[in-house]
């Protein structure tokens, strides 16, 4: 009995690890990829519009911090008085700001 139990709890520990992995592309598909593509690139109309970083560079992704790019998914990003992204803090919870920024990382080259 105790064995089914270790493996019941094992296998849901891991059904929702990878539930959370396929939460951060999802979000990334449905929030992200219209400015940034769908792999990073930024070569989208609004991605050449607002001069977006091409995230699946390795001197880009190098520049960045974690830290940085959590702020700015929350917070937004304003060039003076223009806002170049909008603000995603009522959008995700800080976890899937976390998995975001995890996924960002994945899209280097």
């Amino acid at each position: 009995m105790k064995r089914i139990l270790i493996i019941t709890l094992g296998l849901s520990v891991a059904g929702m690890l990878a539930t959370h992995a396929a939460d951060a592309k999802e979000n990334w598909v449905k929030n992200c990829q219209k400015c940034h593509g769908a792999t990073g690139d930024g070569h989208t109309t609004m991605g050449r519009i607002l001069k977006i970083k091409d995230y699946t560079d390795a001197k880009v992704q190098a520049a960045m911090k974690d830290d940085e790019m959590f702020k700015t998914i929350k917070e937004g990003k304003k060039e003076g008085d223009h806002q170049k992204m909008k603000a995603f803090g009522d959008v995700f919870s800080d976890d899937e700001i976390k998995a975001l920024v995890k996924y960002v990382r994945s899209l280097k080259k």
